[in-house]
């Protein structure tokens, strides 16, 4: 059986958790990212944007309804949530097939 995608987090920001160990934490706009490689999921250069690398950071985490690493994140790319996964209270459900034929 073949394992889904594991995406980290690349951001604009990042901010520093006293409470959790001095932990870096994403802040900003954020994206999935694959570690080993150099562009977010929608197609960013990481090092052109300027964007952070977060590997420790899962990418559902970021979801505010996670309760993780999202309480200074403001914007999620809305190309990186349809590409590694949106599910939330606000997300679509998948698209499926009812009846195939008439």
């Amino acid at each position: 059986m073949k394992r889904g995608k594991r995406y980290a987090v690349a951001a604009s920001g990042q901010w520093t958790d006293e409470e959790d160990g001095r932990r870096r934490l994403p802040a900003g706009e954020v994206h999935a990212w694959e570690p080993g490689r150099n562009e977010t999921v929608c197609g960013l250069s990481l090092s052109r944007s300027r964007l952070a690398r977060f590997s420790h950071v899962n990418w559902p985490d970021t979801f505010p309804e996670s309760g993780g690493a999202a309480d200074q994140v403001r914007r999620v790319c809305p190309r990186c949530a349809s590409v590694a996964g949106r599910r939330g209270s606000d997300a679509r459900p998948r698209w499926v097939r009812v009846r195939p034929r008439p």
